[in-house]
């Protein structure tokens, strides 16, 4: 099965509604900007990739809205609007650079307001396909460190579902199948949303690759019972250390992995490298509302009057890390040197084109 979380569907921009896995298979038809934001901000699309493809295709309807005839004020509006779409979600990195990617575009195109508008659509189609490719380069060279008849554990979704399609630490999993090396995945819950149970274990069914739905919790006693051979896990925000910002609980995972000798890989393309983040100390960390805590389908599962404490994501520290995946091949410590030559080289190729 192709999964296609999101494309262009004549004038609208459909969304697969990842609320609704593994139940149901809606798309959702965004015709405006807000609407886009709006499935953003309540996890309709998630996943930093597929967020920044969001985001790119959102201000495609935000610049065919404004009205304007005279290109510098056409411009202007479009970078307000890109402002207000770059907040949609403060720590996925993927974000704020579709949104810069498409005012370089609107910046470079020539020509009356019509062309800056078709050339900005063009931009984003090219950026969905462009993460597609990326994700397979990502999961070829991944591939190559998964040994034959290996158990992956992941945490959180970095499948086709958080990305454009194929995946990021899903996408080794893919690659890995495709190479014969016949992979099983271990799929953490991930609460409080339960995107491992909810929608990893989902795509690897379509996939078949087989796959088992394990508690958070549980993460220390399957290691220890020698269950697993490597972590592969996506991340929203990488700093230019190696700190990685992912879902919350990939810490755990992490400190898990150190203590039982099992690598822990992250998988993510160059544009989660964020230059402007030295460290952990620049990430910032989302918090969201505590009734993602509280509630689960609805009904209350916590005490009546009981606070919460719901962090969207955390850092792992680069000492954790045994390397990352990304579409130029797999960078390793010490990361300072690895990642900065690698934005380097992907500034240098960028200006090439």
């Amino acid at each position: 099965m192709t999964i296609r979380p999101i494309y262009w569907q004549d004038e609208a921009v459909m969304i697969l509604d990842q609320r609704l896995l593994p139940g149901k298979l809606v798309y959702l038809p965004c015709r405006d900007m807000r609407r886009v934001i709006h499935c953003i901000k309540t996890l309709a699309v998630r996943g930093a990739p597929a967020i920044g493809v969001a985001a790119a295709m959102g201000l495609v309807l935000a610049a065919r809205a404004i009205k304007a005839d005279d290109p510098a004020k056409f411009r202007a509006a479009l970078a307000r609007r890109a402002q207000v779409m770059a907040q949609a979600r403060p720590t996925a990195v993927n974000l704020a650079w579709a949104c810069g990617q498409m005012l370089e575009t609107a910046r470079a195109a020539e020509g009356e307001v019509s062309a800056i508008v078709e050339a900005l659509y063009h931009k984003s189609q090219r950026m969905l396909e462009d993460d597609i490719a990326i994700n397979q380069a990502m999961g070829r060279h991944g591939a190559a460190l998964v040994p034959h008849g290996a158990t992956i554990l992941t945490h959180c979704n970095a499948g086709a579902l958080a990305t454009g399609g194929y995946g990021t630490a899903l996408g080794v999993a893919r690659a890995a199948a495709e190479a014969g090396k016949n992979p099983s995945v271990i799929a953490d819950e991930t609460r409080p949303l339960l995107q491992g149970a909810r929608l990893t274990a989902w795509e690897m069914v379509q996939e078949n690759i087989p796959v088992r739905v394990a508690p958070d919790s549980a993460v220390g006693v399957i290691m220890s019972r020698g269950m697993v051979d490597l972590v592969v896990v996506g991340a929203d925000r990488i700093a230019m250390n190696g700190d990685v910002a992912n879902k919350v609980g990939t810490f755990n995972v992490a400190l898990q992995a150190q203590r039982h000798g099992v690598p822990f890989y992250v998988a993510a393309p160059l544009s989660t490298i964020d230059p402007g983040a030295k460290s952990a100390d620049d990430i910032p960390i989302e918090e969201r509302a505590a009734v993602e805590i509280t509630k689960l389908g609805g009904r209350a599962i916590a005490a009546p009057g009981a606070g919460a404490i719901n962090f969207a994501f955390d850092v792992t520290p680069n000492d954790l890390v045994t390397a990352i995946i990304t579409e130029v091949g797999v960078l390793r410590p010490p990361y300072e040197k690895s990642l900065a030559q690698a934005k380097a080289n992907e500034k240098i190729q960028g200006a090439g084109r």
